[in-house]
């Protein structure tokens, strides 16, 4: 039988899609149908969280407010929630490895289930270069993923607390992400986040000025 030579290597679809994104959107004005999408989780959540009690928060005006407490971000890398908590030995190595110190563990489970989690309110993820939590992990709980393909979550921009709307100019959320306009893009007065090129790591809720935030992460577990 003739040599037919190496076979092509399998395609990385997300990552090739993710890489075009962040060049295309360098150009793009409009477009409101990926912020549309990212709003979509919180219909969901308010289906199954109907009865939760509320807090203040970057998701706590009016409809959209409802209780995220058990809904945390998780560091980078990090498998399904519910195969992360019964994968993770909960060993810390992630938490010493991490330069930002963002990486949590709660020995109590009052938050996290005793799992490490991020509070993008005090520190986020930095989005090292290194990716050093998933480079130091042994259980296999957090898996080495490129830089584009990680999915922390999706931020989503508020703009009735937004001061953008109160015609007053603020750029932080858009100056302080590490992906540039394939995560989010400032067009006028709106902020438009784009849920395909963010990866949630929670920056531009830990800068965003306002109180509560206009801007913050929905974790990938809330997403459903």
């Amino acid at each position: 039988m003739p040599d037919e030579g190496p076979r092509p290597r399998p395609v990385n679809r997300r990552g090739f899609f993710r890489e075009g994104l962040r060049e295309l959107l360098n150009g793009v004005t409009k477009a409101t149908e990926p912020l549309q999408r990212a709003l979509e989780p919180f219909a969901r959540l308010e289906e199954t969280a109907a009865s939760a009690k509320p807090q203040s928060g970057p998701f706590s005006s009016g409809a959209r407010r409802m209780s995220l407490a058990s809904l945390v971000l998780r560091p980078p890398g990090a498998l399904p929630e519910g195969e992360f908590k019964s994968t993770c030995t909960r060993c810390g190595h992630c938490v010493d490895a991490c330069p930002a110190n963002a990486i949590r563990i709660d020995p109590a489970a009052a938050k996290g289930a005793g799992a490490p989690y991020i509070d993008a309110d005090s520190m986020p993820c930095v989005v090292c270069e290194s990716l050093a939590c998933m480079n130091t992990c042994p259980s296999g709980a957090l898996g080495p993923v490129p830089m584009f393909e990680i999915d922390m979550g999706t931020a989503v921009w508020q703009e009735e607390l937004c001061i953008r709307s109160k015609n007053e100019e603020c750029r932080i959320c858009y100056e302080k992400c590490p992906l540039g306009t394939a995560a989010i893009d400032i067009v006028g007065a709106t902020v438009q986040v784009n849920p395909l090129g963010c990866i949630g790591c929670g920056i531009c809720q830990h800068y965003c000025p306002t109180n509560p935030k206009a801007i913050g992460v929905i974790p990938m577990a809330a997403r459903g």
